[in-house]
C-alpha cells in the first residue's frame, strides 16, 4: 500500500497542511510545553493558540508574555480569544481569506459573457473585460473570465 512507510512525523505534518492548521512559524513558539515534548506540537496551530488562551485565563499569565512564548502578537491573541469565546474550539481553525465564490462574475454576468462569447467567438478575453466595465461597471481580470468560461463549459453536457 502506497504511505504505508510513511514517517508518522511527516503524515502528520500533511495532514495539518491539507486541513489548513499547520503552524507557518513553529520555531517562534518558546514556550516549555511545546519543547521536546510528544505531546504538544508547535506545527499544530489549533494546539498552539489554544494553549496560549488557556494559560492565560486559567493560569493568570499576562497576555504579552503569553503571546510571546506561543509565537503570537497581542493582538493576535485577542482576536483569537474573541474568536474562541464566540465559537469555540472550531474559532481557532484559520478560515481561508478572500471571497468565497465568483462575486463579481454573477449569474447576470456570465449570462453577458456567454451571449458575447456566441455573437463574437474571436473576441479577446481582455477585450470581453473592457465590455464588462463598460456594461456593470466591474473590473474584472480576463484570468477570471477564462476560468469561469471553462467551467460553464464543464458544467454543460
Amino acid at each position: 500500500m502506497p504511505g504505508r512507510n510513511r514517517n508518522p512525523d511527516e503524515s502528520k505534518r500533511e495532514a495539518l497542511r491539507q486541513q489548513g492548521t499547520l503552524n507557518s512559524r513553529p520555531e517562534d513558539v518558546t514556550h516549555p510545553l511545546f519543547q521536546a515534548s510528544e505531546f504538544f506540537d508547535s506545527r499544530d496551530l489549533v494546539q498552539v493558540k489554544y494553549e496560549m488562551l488557556r494559560q492565560v485565563r486559567v493560569e493568570g499569565q499576562p497576555v504579552s508574555q503569553s503571546a510571546t512564548a506561543f509565537g503570537f502578537s497581542r493582538p493576535s491573541f485577542y482576536q483569537a480569544r474573541s474568536t474562541f469565546d464566540r465559537e469555540g474550539l472550531s474559532g481557532l481553525v484559520p478560515r481561508k481569506r478572500g471571497p468565497r465564490r465568483a462575486h463579481k462574475l454573477a449569474p447576470e454576468v456570465m449570462e453577458f459573457v456567454v451571449e458575447t462569447r456566441v455573437a463574437n467567438p474571436s473576441l479577446r478575453l481582455e477585450e470581453l473585460a473592457r465590455l464588462i466595465e463598460q456594461r456593470f461597471g466591474l473590473r474584472v481580470h480576463p484570468r477570471s473570465i477564462e476560468r469561469r468560461l471553462l467551467l460553464h463549459q464543464k458544467k454543460r453536457p
